[in-house]
């Protein structure tokens, strides 16, 4: 591994790794981004966050790395509603459009990311 891959796969791990404690420090934002026709939404806050936790962690052993890369994929696809619902929430309110809208393809820019360690 390079190290630029290295740089690369630390930053990714430690990317996910805070952002699945984000969960549980502040939960009200996450539930707020959360669709209403996802049930137990404060449940499956706390899964996200702990399955964020778990991928990231997991980028860090060889031996799991790839399992964590998919599952990171996964991941991002399934959260992906909870996106665009956080953008049209915010054409309605008329506020955070533009970094709501940017934050769409950039989905598709870590799923990339992510696939590099497939």
């Amino acid at each position: 591994m390079s190290d630029i891959q290295f740089i690369s796969l630390i930053l990714m791990g430690g990317f996910y790794i805070y952002a699945g404690f984000s969960h549980f420090r502040v939960p009200k934002f996450f539930l707020k981004i959360t669709p209403k026709w996802v049930p137990y939404p404060e449940k499956v806050n706390i899964l996200v966050g702990v399955i964020e936790i778990v991928l990231g962690s997991g980028l860090f052993f060889a031996a799991t790395r790839h399992y964590a890369a998919w599952g990171i994929i996964a991941l991002l696809i399934a959260v992906f509603p909870a996106n665009v619902y956080h953008f049209q929430k915010s054409l309605k309110k008329k506020k955070h459009v533009i970094p709501t809208l940017i934050r769409l393809p950039i989905q598709g820019l870590l799923i990339y990311w992510a696939y590099t360690f497939v």
